[in-house]
């Protein structure tokens, strides 16, 4: 069984900068393709960046390009999310999310991940 713990997550104001952390699970971490994913109030859960598995390779939304990085660490099964530079429109609940396996970094349906964590809220006020 796999398990995703989001951290990071808060209220901060516009133009500030927050940093998602989430830890895996399991001894095959660096096996998978891993996601962010975010959804706000009233509105379906939306890609927000991937990268591959031993991160050479990322994938953003247009919306966050320049102002969100994802990273790994595969030594201690961690992904990351700096946020920089970040909106209102920026608030909404964050996810991680394990690929199944295989796969590309543009695979943004959310359909092709199998494992979420709990979520993290992040709050951006005007």
């Amino acid at each position: 069984q796999v398990q995703l713990v989001e951290s990071g997550g808060g209220l901060v104001q516009a133009g500030g900068s927050l940093r998602l952390a989430c830890a895996a699970s399991g001894s095959t971490f660096s096996t998978y393709i891993m996601g962010w994913f975010r959804q706000a109030p009233g509105k379906e859960r939306e890609f927000v960046a991937t990268i591959s598995q031993y991160g050479r390779y990322a994938h953003y939304t247009d919306s966050v390009k320049d102002r969100f990085t994802i990273s790994r660490d595969n030594a201690k099964n961690t992904v990351s999310l700096q946020m920089n530079s970040l909106k209102p429109e920026d608030t909404a609940v964050y996810y991680c999310a394990r690929h199944t396996l295989g796969g590309t970094v543009y695979d943004k349906s959310h359909h092709m991940y199998d494992y979420w964590g709990q979520g993290t809220q992040v709050t951006v006020s005007s």
